[in-house]
């Protein structure tokens, strides 16, 4: 279990299958009992998970009434998505769960219940909405189909009832032309489309909790902001509750009243949204604050980030599960904290949006709460809890926001010995690429694809260049064209002062040698039957290098990496960890221009600030020219001095990137920064800011 990932060991089973209750044909009855829970719907106490001898959540409590929204949140490994398995009795193999979880409308305990039991509940009285949805549903059968099947197997309509109700449910979650899309399979729809035809199947019987696990982790800005609208509309619309888990606080922000903060398998913090999230007790809720807020840099524009990293699973500290990361941590934090309400106050910390902390505070401490230690009442764990105090002087921020300083702009790369065409290193003129779809009957050729549409500008050495826009954009198609993998359909493509439209592979060893890739998922790109150094040495190999196992070390230890990583396997390491081994492939070569293609989109908040601090260190140190694709439009604003925002195959704004995120000039533009989502904005629209 030291490398598992809970949401990786559910793979034996399709997650929707088991939540509609395909593996069971039993009759499905809802029971009685909720009157003794009156608006309570969820109540768990006292919830541990792990193996026969690695704990992974530990004394967890938590209640949902009818209605509530309760937000999920902290770093991947803290033990959210197994608190969520747990009551779903979705558990992968070997993993077991104490505790009590009982749910409105049924008659039995939740832990332990056998897994015929647990079908007819799933579906039926609770449903979770997935990470993953190309995972989670069903890649052979219709997507029409499978949400009727989670009505049919529960008996809440009948066959033909339950496939005009799918249309229905399928227009309600805001896709269009349902009748038609129902009749598509999932590889047919986007990922935004398949995760509404999952929130479908989640809302189809109504339950009364519904569960989302990072819903909207691997969509598009303005596509995430459609999801959430859908789901708060959904469990309004039923009076449901709602557990929202996510590493994104700005979305818990926008969706939750109320939000618990687990670290090391225990939940840290808990309150409303906007007390925990302005006035933070707890240093770790403090240090995700703190590296969740893009403007708040160092005088070297360095992102804030929490110490260290989340250790693996079973190997957190005891006492305090956040005292080996946490700078005010004594020798008390070596017992475990009890939940408390107040408590005393020690020296000063800033708040990225209530302003700084100081001390020390004196004053009464009530002590933990008597009886039961809850995590279910506002509180936190904590001997030594923070303050919130004045408001922020003006040296650090204008306006109460943080100042932020704008990447410096970068000299050209001497590095690059080429003579390079008016100065640019990249030049791109009307680039056009077509693409034709498969023909759809003998008679009638496919329909032609536009993915680029005259696209042109051009990089100068040494430069921070964003290319931003949402899924479909061309931003992966140019990609593509830049490092010489496809073809354009017309105009010029100049790397490095060479043409590569018309070139033959064995004319692109230079560009192989110059211009490198990092990918999003470095899970999907790293070989996981190789060692890390083996994995990092291939593109030495193939150049002839004798230095390999020289450069091997080299390149490990500028991303952050120690020695003994070489002798590892990528599964060995968390999601922050493989990126950086990403990072070291593609730095190996000794590149001039590296292409970062969505490399944090996927990584929860403290990752994002250290792989973005560690790749801006980079392109400095190495004199790098950067290509940074993403469809975060605050994430390019951090990093790149300009950016390209593209929109249907078309550059439709290009400019200084804080003029562009500050004032931006094309309606789509303007759309775009809209719905980047921010602390601030979701708590102001909360009415908590």
């Amino acid at each position: 279990m030291s490398g598992a990932n809970p949401k990786e060991l559910m793979s034996g089973a399709n997650p929707m299958e088991l939540m509609s209750g395909a593996s069971e044909t039993a009759q499905v009855s809802r029971a009685p009992g909720a009157e003794s829970f009156s608006e309570l719907v969820l109540e768990v106490s006292r919830l541990n998970v792990g193996t026969s001898d690695i704990p992974l959540v530990k004394e967890v409590d938590l209640t949902i009434r009818r209605g509530e929204r309760v937000g999920l949140i902290g770093e991947s490994g803290s033990g959210k998505t197994l608190t969520a398995l747990a009551v779903m009795g979705l558990l992968p193999e070997g993993v077991e769960a104490t505790g009590s979880a009982r749910l409105a409308g049924v008659d039995h305990e939740l832990i332990g219940a056998s897994e015929r039991r647990m079908a007819h509940v799933r579906g039926r009285v609770m449903s979770m909405v997935f990470q993953e949805p190309m995972t989670a549903l069903n890649p052979a059968m219709r997507v029409g189909a499978q949400v009727a099947e989670v009505m049919t197997i529960h008996e809440t309509r009948a066959s033909s009832a339950a496939r005009d109700a799918a249309v229905d449910l399928l227009g309600q979650v805001g896709l269009p032309d349902p009748a038609r899309l129902a009749r598509a399979y999932p590889h047919q729809l986007s990922g935004g489309q398949r995760q509404r035809v999952v929130l479908a199947i989640a809302l189809a019987n109504d339950p009364p909790l519904l569960i989302c696990d990072e819903p909207t982790t691997a969509l598009d800005v303005t596509v995430q902001a459609q999801v959430l609208e859908l789901i708060v509309s959904g469990v309004e619309a039923r009076d449901a509750a709602l557990l929202f888990i996510t590493h994104d606080l700005a979305v818990v922000a926008s969706v939750c009243e109320r939000v618990l903060v687990m670290y090391g398998g225990r939940v840290v913090e808990a309150g409303p949204v906007g007390e925990v999230l302005t006035a933070p007790r707890h240093p770790y809720t403090q240090g995700l604050l703190s590296a969740s807020d893009l403007e708040r840099v160092d005088d070297r524009g360095r992102l804030v980030t929490i110490p260290g990293s989340v250790p693996p699973a079973g190997r957190f500290p005891a006492g305090c599960v956040f005292r080996n990361r946490c700078p005010r941590a004594t020798e008390v934090c070596e017992t475990v904290p009890p939940w408390t309400r107040d408590g005393p106050i020690h020296g000063a910390v800033d708040s990225p949006v209530a302003g700084p902390v100081t001390g020390p505070v004196t004053g009464p401490v009530t002590g933990p709460i008597t009886g039961r230690s809850t995590s279910t009442e506002s509180g936190f764990a904590c001997f030594h809890p923070l303050t919130p105090a004045a408001p922020e002087p003006a040296s650090v921020a204008v306006g109460g926001r943080p100042r932020r300083t704008a990447p410096p702009k970068r000299a050209a790369a001497s590095r690059v010995g080429v003579n390079l065409q008016g100065g640019a290193i990249i030049s791109v003129r009307d680039l056009r690429r077509d693409y034709r779809r498969p023909r759809a009957s003998l008679l009638h050729a496919g329909p032609v694809v536009h993915a680029l549409r005259g696209v042109g500008f051009e990089v100068d050495p040494g430069e921070r260049f964003g290319i931003v826009g949402e899924s479909g954009s061309g931003k992966s198609t140019l990609l593509r064209l830049l490092a010489g993998l496809e073809q354009p359909t017309s105009g010029e493509v100049n790397v490095l002062g060479r043409s590569l439209v018309g070139a033959r592979e064995r004319q692109l060893g230079f560009l192989r040698e110059e211009l490198q890739l990092v990918f999003q998922d470095p899970m999907g790109s790293l070989d996981p039957r190789m060692r890390v150094r083996d994995i990092v040495a291939e593109p030495l190999v193939a150049q002839g290098r004798r230095d390999v196992a020289t450069r091997v070390a080299e390149v490990l230890d500028a991303v952050g990496l120690s020695p003994d990583a070489a002798d590892r396997y990528p599964h060995q390491f968390s999601g922050g960890q493989r990126q950086r081994i990403s990072i070291a492939r593609a730095l190996a070569p000794d590149p001039s221009i590296l292409v970062a293609d969505e490399p944090v989109s996927a990584l929860d908040v403290s990752l994002r600030a250290q792989v973005l601090n560690l790749i801006s260190d980079l392109v400095e140190r190495l004199s790098l020219t950067l290509v940074f694709v993403s469809h975060d439009l605050a994430v390019v604003r951090h990093l790149c001095e300009r950016v390209a925002v593209m929109h249907d195959g078309e550059i439709v704004e290009l400019g200084p990137t804080e003029r562009v995120y500050t004032a931006p000039e094309h309606p789509y533009t303007q759309r775009l920064v809209a719905a980047v989502p921010t602390l601030r904005r979701s708590l102001a629209g909360n009415g908590k800011a």
